[in-house]
């Protein structure tokens, strides 16, 4: 069951994103184009068994990058030009970062990895960092525009929270994690594309 959510949470973040990036909202299609890279990698780990590589994408796609490119989004739709340029860097750093982060430990099983236990503090930290200050973000925006954009950004809002509760339940619940992202990338979709 935690191979078939995963995945389904893989593709359906897969679809909304494509549809994002048509209609170029950039930030938030490369945002859910992460959320569909974690959720595949769980996919993988759940199917097969973790090792580095699944990790390390994992790590990439759902620690450092999806929450940082959705305030990016956020900031941009908001009308803060400096938002793209910080998200590019924020982009290149990441990738520096999960290239060149040492994985240790043994991976064992079909459970989600803590980090934790296989990579050290600055990947940790940059992680811990870049998703909160995303999330701060989209958080910040929404309520700043809720006049504007009340139902759309009451979803944002939603979205914010049910990935959240996803990330928290990666370590314990599987299934309900990938459910988790799966709900928390369609509230993004609708939020993106509804006028008020």
């Amino acid at each position: 069951m935690d191979v078939l959510l995963s995945f389904g949470a893989a593709l359906l973040s897969l679809r909304l994103a494509g549809r994002l990036l048509r209609s170029r909202r950039y930030a938030w299609g490369v945002g859910l184009l992460s959320f569909a890279a974690a959720a595949a990698a769980m996919a993988w780990g759940s199917a097969h068994g973790w090792d580095g590589r699944a990790f390390r994408v994992y790590y990439l796609a759902g620690a450092l990058l999806s929450a940082p490119l959705l305030g990016v989004g956020s900031l941009s739709l908001w009308g803060k030009r400096w938002a793209a340029p910080a998200g590019l860097v924020w982009v290149g750093i990441s990738v520096g970062i999960a290239s060149a982060m040492r994985i240790h430990g043994a991976f064992v099983g079909t459970a989600v990895p803590r980090a934790q236990s296989h990579v050290d503090v600055v990947p940790r930290v940059a992680a811990i960092a870049g998703s909160s200050l995303g999330a701060l973000a989209v958080v910040v925006v929404a309520v700043a525009t809720m006049r504007r954009r009340p139902i759309g950004n009451l979803l944002l809002l939603a979205a914010v929270a049910v990935a959240g509760a996803a990330s928290a339940l990666t370590q314990t619940a599987v299934a309900a994690a990938a459910a988790c992202f799966a709900a928390a990338a369609a509230l993004l979709y609708l939020a993106a594309t509804r006028r008020t």
